[in-house]
């Protein structure tokens, strides 16, 4: 795989470290560009981790784009803000506009994380991959970046992007230590087949003074299925007391349904999973030389926002829009590229990873009487509904509306 620069063909190569939703989501992004891509995977297969994900309009447009089969990948449904007893709060209006756009319903579609990554391999040319490959840093020049790896080979390309997750190797040589911090809750995320008698028409996300428990209807193979999770303020290092099923259990004793229902009918041996939330402080700037960045790697996202794997897909394809028509051996064309990714995205996407971690802190960790004076202004005002509709929704839709696909 060693590689010199023999010839002009080569000026417009991308290395791409991890084959996460942004690895891959750029690597197809750049590869429809035109360019020689290298998609770099430390793991011998590509495995995603974690169950169930809600993925927006935005991010199926661009999945669609790519040429990934959208169709029957996740089912829709109207979401629901409630208190723990059923009590509905605030339910989150449609954008007619950006439906029009998107040429699909609704807003979230619930969906298996490796039925989305299944999908988009099938479209990645099978000479684009390269697993088991562990990059240990990169060496940059004038005129192009050299990628190590672990086994002694190297790569030459023109753009290096990371794509290798919250303990990025390769965002760490560019900014140093990332300074991660534990968010004080930690998640436990399930999925079920089809449960009679829960419809599919609403979706929950339910909290009581200190939880989150939640659900969304999603297909598994086509097929009806339900995701669900509960969100518990916890410290780094806490322990479980007995497992998963029993600790879990505790938590949405006398909860309202479908969540005691979905409970019930889950396989915790095989269908639940456990995510301790950790983040990093923003950055403002993704870029450095011939090095950019996509995802966990820059941005890692509490599940408040229910957008990390689709910001991350988002990225992979701004990255290489910001860079169209870019002769990538031409540094100064490459860094004025960047800045434009940058100048699209950072703000972006550290307004969603902050609101997503203050709402956290706001659920979870608001200390009593201060909790009961939040739930009376969420259950007897429409805060939440301003909130949630002018803070959370409202740069998402814009952004669907101004996706030029």
């Amino acid at each position: 795989m060693n590689a010199s620069r023999p010839h002009a063909r080569l000026h417009r190569r991308v290395a791409v470290i991890g084959a996460g939703p942004g690895g891959i989501s750029a690597a197809l992004a750049f590869h429809r560009a035109g360019h020689e891509v290298r998609l770099f995977e430390r793991a011998p297969k590509v495995t995603p981790l974690g169950g169930a994900v809600l993925l927006s309009l935005p991010v199926l447009s661009i999945l669609r784009h790519y040429g990934v089969n959208i169709d029957n990948l996740g089912a829709m449904a109207v979401t629901e803000f409630r208190d723990w007893k059923g009590r509905l709060r605030v339910r989150l209006p449609f954008n007619r506009r950006a439906e029009e756009k998107a040429r699909l319903p609704g807003w979230h579609y619930g969906m298996l994380r490796a039925e989305v990554i299944e999908r988009m391999l099938a479209v990645l040319p099978a000479d684009v991959l390269y697993p088991s490959q562990r990059c240990t840093g990169y060496e940059e020049h004038d005129d192009h970046v050299r990628v190590d790896f672990e086994n002694g080979e190297h790569w030459d390309a023109d753009l290096l992007i990371g794509a290798d997750g919250i303990r990025s190797t390769v965002a760490r040589q560019a900014f140093g230590d990332p300074g991660l911090f534990h968010c004080g809750i930690i998640v436990w995320l399930c999925w079920t087949q089809h449960v009679d008698g829960i419809g599919r028409e609403v979706a929950y996300i339910s909290h009581s003074p200190t939880l989150q428990a939640s659900y969304f209807p999603m297909l598994h193979r086509g097929k009806p299925a339900f995701e669900w999770w509960v969100v518990e303020p916890w410290n780094e290092g806490q322990m479980i007391d007995g497992d998963m099923k029993s600790h879990v259990g505790h938590l949405i004793d006398g909860w309202c349904d479908p969540i005691p229902k979905l409970y019930e009918a889950t396989d915790f041996q095989n269908n639940a999973f456990r995510w301790e939330v950790y983040n990093r402080p923003p950055l403002s700037s993704w870029s450095h030389g011939r090095v950019s960045f996509v995802g966990d790697a820059v941005h890692p996202v509490s599940p408040y926002a229910a957008y990390g794997m689709g910001m991350a897909i988002e990225d992979g394809y701004w990255l290489a829009k910001s860079l169209e028509g870019t002769d990538l051996a031409d540094r100064v064309g490459l860094e004025s590229g960047i800045e434009k990714y940058d100048r699209q995205r950072v703000s972006y996407t550290n307004k969603q990873a902050i609101l997503a971690r203050r709402m956290g802190y706001l659920f979870h960790r608001t200390p009593w009487p201060l909790s009961a004076l939040r739930d009376a202004v969420f259950n007897r005002t429409s805060f939440l509904e301003h909130f949630l509709v002018k803070e959370y929704l409202k740069d998402a839709e814009e952004q669907m509306i101004s996706l030029d696909l």
